[in-house]
């Protein structure tokens, strides 16, 4: 590995992932960490282990907006198995029940998964990254603890069923695609699905397209994104600037804005609600400001350097 550089040497920015299969996001982050030889890297969101595609990456500075980002809706493809139910709700987990799908048609199996759509108290799997007491409920699991986690209110906007079939006579496997709010546990869809049709399900396969404005066509494997950041432009790789711009509406400061936003002082209001990108003339990002009364105050700033 190289030299370990100040992350004040690597331009900062996203880096849009498409994650392989079997890392964990937290092997991502190490592993760009490791590309760039700095340590400021931190992700917006997490894909589990099985999961693949995107993941959105913070490098430097631009750490400071995955809080910002990683709340956006989310899309992802997934193929849900039903006839099985397994401990993790997913193909990672030891079997629980089989029963046989032979009874199902096809229009029993749409109108399950069509029931998980809109808002939905979803409780997540307990093998799972939510906190319980401070502690990964996957952990207390893996320690022998019973854990029951509290539904949470989670909106799945559409849910697409593309395809049917039947690998086995008593499995019938779905492939759908899923537009949903952020937290959304498509496992869980699969789970409720199944046991709504008392036949039990899980996930055998999840692939996330889009978080917010950011799509899958734009990333790249962990390594050819940060090679695109140290050559400073390329598939997988976004400029901080660019990367507000797509999240938040555009604020282009004055010579004398810039400058008082540099020092944290209040500018003239924007006009409209929510964070907005400061950018300075010459393309920088300042800050992310947002009205506050007659006047836009810093929210998060970005200093040069």
């Amino acid at each position: 590995m190289s030299p370990r550089r100040p992350d004040a040497d690597v331009p900062p920015g996203l880096l849009l992932v498409d994650k392989a299969g079997g890392m964990t996001s937290h092997d991502v982050v190490a592993r760009a960490r490791r590309a760039l030889s700095v340590r400021k890297v931190g992700h917006a969101g997490t894909l589990d282990p099985m999961a693949t595609g995107l993941l959105v990456l913070g490098v430097g500075a631009a750490t400071r907006l995955l809080g910002h980002v990683g709340g956006h809706d989310k899309t992802y493809e997934a193929t849900v198995r039903l006839g099985q139910a397994t401990v993790t709700d997913d193909r990672e987990g030891e079997l629980l029940t089989s029963a046989s799908t032979a009874g199902l048609d096809d229009d029993a199996v749409r109108a399950a998964l069509g029931a998980q759509t809109g808002p939905l108290q979803q409780v997540p799997s307990s093998v799972s990254a939510v906190k319980v007491a401070g502690r990964r409920s996957y952990d207390r699991v893996r320690a022998g603890e019973e854990v029951e986690l509290a539904p949470r209110a989670v909106t799945v906007h559409r849910l697409d069923v593309d395809r049917v079939s039947r690998p086995e006579p008593d499995l019938v496997d779905v492939e759908i695609t899923v537009v949903c709010s952020a937290g959304t546990y498509i496992r869980a869809i699969a789970r409720d699905a199944g046991a709504a049709l008392g036949v039990g399900g899980h996930l055998t396969a999840l692939r996330r397209t889009a978080s917010g404005p950011f799509a899958i066509g734009a990333a790249a494997p962990v390594d050819e994104a940060a090679a695109a950041l140290v050559a400073g432009g390329g598939t997988g790789f976004l400029p901080l600037a660019d990367a507000a711009r797509l999240v938040f509406p555009e604020r282009v400061l004055t010579p004398d804005e810039a400058t008082a936003v540099g020092y944290g002082q209040r500018i003239a209001a924007t006009g409209a609600p929510g964070l907005h990108a400061a950018i300075e003339p010459e393309g920088r990002l300042a800050a992310l400001i947002e009205d506050a009364g007659g006047t836009a105050r810093v929210a998060v700033g970005f200093p040069p350097g």
